[in-house]
């Protein structure tokens, strides 16, 4: 297994690893990007180098744009679909040959299919359609109560703690993680007492999304992609003898082997997918608003003076600190994009980060305005038949997280620098310190 597991990161990242290297000596800002953590920490002056008048320019291995509107319509496009499908496609056929050799990974991925992430209609459009109900405005809105009661409880957990240490506590780990994974275990019929355990599968997954990472970070991937996959197969089988009124019994019985229900695969890859999606982005969402209310303290007091303005200050903050930084297309056809062709199974990458921030879209695009009159025309929730599924769930957990802390802890400050996480498609922190001055509260 480490054998076959070394030839799958070898044949995809490890090429691509060496290839983008080249690239960033040779100069390349998004090949920079990918490469260094240091400007990880502030890519946003490397995207403005790509912001070029052409709709497209050269990326680390693929053609990219950070121009909203070439995003928008790259997403929008029939031509174009998911990057997933074939795991040799694009592949040298030394490198292809290895990767068939090794074999797929013995566990379910978020971007290889049957994940929704992986495909296209018609199978995407049959997962979509089990799991939309869940997630409709209506259904996040009889959500709304339990997710300020969670919020509430977490909150006082984290005044305990702040308490006991001197005022400080660390807000990733004991609410913006917590709180997400609360609620989406709950919609789900998914274990809340495992959630510090689910977090920690979660954190050991993501890299999955990114391109290029090295062989220590490859095989942690596959072992906590392994532990969940195993985990999730026993759970689906339990929900099998004993189901619930939650989301994963109903998916559980749609699952047979006749074809018209989903077969036992793509079961595991929709449930862990909806399960994780459900909170990696939005423990960002949570940890980066804070942040940049940290930052800008004349928002807070705007905010503190108007509360109608949390729900626009929610989709800024996506604008301006895009949980998801990037995605990639692949052309099914020969076609044009804004006048460039584009050749039958060429690369685009998206950079959403970048389009969130055009200056064609919004003025002063890297000031922080809660007051921004056309905040939610971001693309951070991607556009197109795969916007993302929960959006709705997304801003409302914001909302209310984000909008609870303040309030409660109206003094509440930084305590040093927080810690960025190290992946790149994903962006948010693994730890943000904070400083309650005054423990009292307000209403």
């Amino acid at each position: 297994m480490v054998v076959r597991s070394t030839v799958r990161w070898a044949a995809t990242h490890g090429a691509m690893r060496l290839a983008i290297r080249a690239r960033a000596r040779a100069g390349n800002p998004d090949a920079e990007v990918l490469v260094d953590p240091g400007v990880r920490e502030d890519p946003y002056a490397h995207y403005e180098r790509l912001r070029t008048a052409a709709p497209l320019t050269g990326g680390a291995f693929a053609r990219v744009s950070v121009h909203h509107d070439v995003c928008t319509d790259v997403l929008r496009s029939d031509d174009f679909g998911q990057i997933g499908g074939s795991r040799t496609e694009g592949l040298p056929p030394v490198l292809a040959a290895a990767l068939r050799l090794a074999g797929p990974r013995p566990s379910v991925g978020p971007i290889d299919a049957p994940s929704m992430l992986a495909v296209d209609p018609p199978e995407h459009t049959r997962y979509r359609r089990l799991v939309t109900r869940a997630f409709s405005a209506r259904a996040v809105a009889r959500l709304r109560d339990r997710t300020e009661a969670i919020a509430d409880e977490l909150l006082d957990d984290l005044e305990r703690r702040a308490v006991a240490n001197g005022g400080r506590v660390d807000l990733v780990a004991r609410y913006a993680s917590l709180l997400p994974v609360t609620v989406i275990s709950e919609v789900l019929g998914v274990p809340v007492a495992m959630r510090e355990q689910f977090l920690a599968w979660g954190d050991g997954a993501t890299p999955s999304l990114d391109m290029g990472v090295d062989l220590r970070t490859h095989r942690s991937v596959e072992r906590n992609l392994g532990e969940l996959d195993a985990w999730f197969r026993e759970h689906l089988r339990h929900l099998r003898r004993s189901p619930g009124e939650d989301l994963l019994s109903t998916l559980v019985g749609t699952a047979d082997d006749d074809g018209s229900g989903l077969t036992e695969h793509e079961l595991l890859a929709t449930a862990a997918l909806v399960f994780g999606a459900g909170f990696e982005t939005t423990v960002n969402l949570v940890a980066n608003g804070a942040a940049l209310l940290f930052a800008h303290p004349d928002q807070r007091r705007l905010l503190a003076a108007d509360p109608s303005l949390w729900p626009n200050a929610i989709d800024e903050v996506l604008r301006v600190e895009s949980p998801v930084q990037r995605t990639g297309r692949r052309a099914k056809r020969d076609t044009t994009v804004h006048g460039v062709p584009i050749a039958e199974g060429e690369l685009v990458l998206c950079l959403l980060a970048g389009a969130n921030r055009d200056p064609r879209v919004f003025a002063d695009p890297h000031a922080f305005d809660v007051t921004r009159a056309n905040a939610r025309d971001h693309v951070a929730f991607s556009s197109g038949i795969h916007y993302c599924l929960g959006a709705a769930l997304a801003r409302m957990e914001g909302e209310v997280a984000l909008r609870a802390l303040f309030q409660r802890f109206p003094g509440l400050a930084a305590a040093g620098p927080g810690r960025r996480r190290r992946t790149v498609v994903l962006r948010g922190y693994e730890s943000l310190p904070a400083l309650v001055p005054s423990l009292t509260r307000t209403g």
